[in-house]
């Protein structure tokens, strides 16, 4: 369960980075995104998460406390800049682009607890 925490948050935060990496003028201008090179900045960070979860769930043993607090740390850091982002544009924003920004801050919370209840911890090693 926790390599599939890995894994599903690595397919939102690949594309997503990707996306912004290579966000063209006309859809920055329609989307509301003014510094385009911000945009581009926060897609190769997100980009190489994505990369980092990739190689962090694929690794053979199970993944390290270092991993997991990252995987959560970040999941929950995310969720927490989208929410209130969403609820001050209010009604401003297009229904639909509300629900997938919400959906997505969802997605990111449920796979951080996932992964912080999948995580063994040293008690039941003994």
């Amino acid at each position: 369960m926790l390599r599939a925490s890995f894994w599903l948050t690595a397919v939102v935060f690949l594309p997503l980075g990707l996306l912004l990496y290579f966000l063209p003028a006309t859809l920055a201008g329609a989307v509301g995104v003014s510094p385009l090179w911000l945009a581009r900045v926060c897609g190769g960070i997100l980009a190489v998460w994505g990369v980092f979860l990739i190689a962090s769930g694929s690794t053979s043993g199970q993944p390290n406390a270092i991993a997991v607090g990252g995987l959560v740390g970040a999941n929950l850091l995310s969720a927490a800049t989208l929410i209130p982002a969403v609820i001050r544009q209010g009604e401003t924003m297009p229904p639909g682009l509300r629900a997938i920004l919400l959906g997505s801050a969802g997605v990111l919370i449920l796979l951080a607890v996932t992964a912080l209840l999948s995580f063994p911890s040293r008690r039941s090693r003994l």
